[in-house]
């Protein structure tokens, strides 16, 4: 494990527990960032060394790429029409289990996916967890007509709700907007916290040009948290539980040797 920061071996642990809900013949959601590639990894060996018997609904093109690469069978969500888990990262989590997510830029397809699942599953390293969302910034989707118009609503609107900061940044891909997999924007709002998620995704899904913003708000059921040292912890909202564990991770050297 030398060649993995603790950071990784937070995440590795946590997507290596994660897996652990996956049966035979699920229909699973595979999420988008650098945590969900080891969860998507991880399912593959389980493939590959059980036999594992699952339809795989990736929730970006990176993700359906890697799943294909390890075994997975790639469907759309179409064809699976409706989901039995979804594993994915997040940016922020609270003690609710709401979440910031999109800072990959996949947020549009992963609540799509998450909202069209059984159960919702994140798996994240204990640096996620915070008191109030709103120190990561939050993204929203924006379909690029008028993007400098629907930013300026969208920094008017933040003026009447209770959060800290009101700016809004265009996400850049180098000298270029960044582009969704939908061909869309992304604004990331720099609000610091936001004391009420519920209310603030409400409003900003009814400005004209915002298609979706990073807020899960009761979407998430289970978060596994990793730590470097194999701990793991499944917090379970449903249940009102908090399970602890140690997880394995020798063979993590050679199953991610290529990351």
């Amino acid at each position: 494990m030398s060649n993995l920061s603790p950071i990784d071996t937070a995440k590795f642990v946590a997507a290596k527990r994660a897996v652990e809900f996956v049966e035979d013949g699920m229909r699973v959601g595979l999420g988008t960032g650098s945590t969900a590639a080891w969860m998507v990894r991880c399912l593959g060996e389980r493939v590959r060394e059980e036999g594992l018997r699952i339809s795989g609904v990736p929730t970006s093109t990176r993700t359906a790429e890697l799943a294909r690469q390890v075994g997975i069978k790639v469907v759309s969500l179409d064809e699976a029409r409706w989901l039995d888990l979804t594993i994915d990262g997040a940016d922020e989590f609270d003690e609710d289990l709401n979440l910031i997510k999109g800072g990959g830029g996949a947020l549009l397809q992963e609540k799509i996916v998450a909202t069209a699942s059984d159960m919702m599953i994140v798996i994240a390293d204990p640096s996620k967890k915070v008191d109030a969302l709103g120190g990561f910034p939050l993204p929203l989707e924006v379909i690029p007509f008028g993007w400098q118009t629907t930013k300026a609503l969208i920094e008017e609107t933040l003026s009447s709700m209770e959060v800290l900061g009101q700016t809004g940044t265009l996400r850049m891909n180098g000298d270029a907007p960044f582009i969704t997999d939908e061909g869309n924007h992304i604004v990331d709002l720099h609000l610091q916290r936001i004391s009420n998620p519920r209310q603030l995704s409400l409003v900003l899904n009814q400005i004209p040009g915002v298609v979706e913003n990073g807020l899960f708000i009761d979407i998430c059921d289970k978060v596994v948290i990793g730590h470097q040292d194999g701990k793991v912890e499944v917090m379970d909202i449903n249940e009102g539980t908090l399970e602890e564990g140690l997880v394995e991770f020798a063979e993590a050297e050679n199953l991610f040797a290529d990351i």
